[in-house]
């Protein structure tokens, strides 16, 4: 069996109610357009705090998908 050979990319995702919301939010705009997603990493979380309250969570995420190999296109869906 041949071994696989994974993409990984860095996406960042906001939410106005959670970090959870926000990395879901990277998921599911990623699985529009990419094919075998894998892993999601959570490298990062912040908040944007405005008047003593957080208005914003933020995701940053690394996210893997299988690449198809050699002489074809990357999994991305066109």
């Amino acid at each position: 069996m041949p071994e696989s050979v994974y993409k990984v990319i860095e996406l960042v995702g906001t939410s106005t109610t959670s970090w959870e919301d926000a990395v879901k939010s990277i998921v599911a705009q990623a699985a529009a357009t990419l094919r075998n997603l894998r892993i999601a990493e959570v490298v990062r979380l912040d908040a944007k705090i405005d008047e003593q309250q957080i208005v914003l969570w933020r995701a940053r995420v690394r996210l893997s998908f299988k690449y198809e190999g050699e002489g074809e296109e990357p999994d991305f869906e066109t």
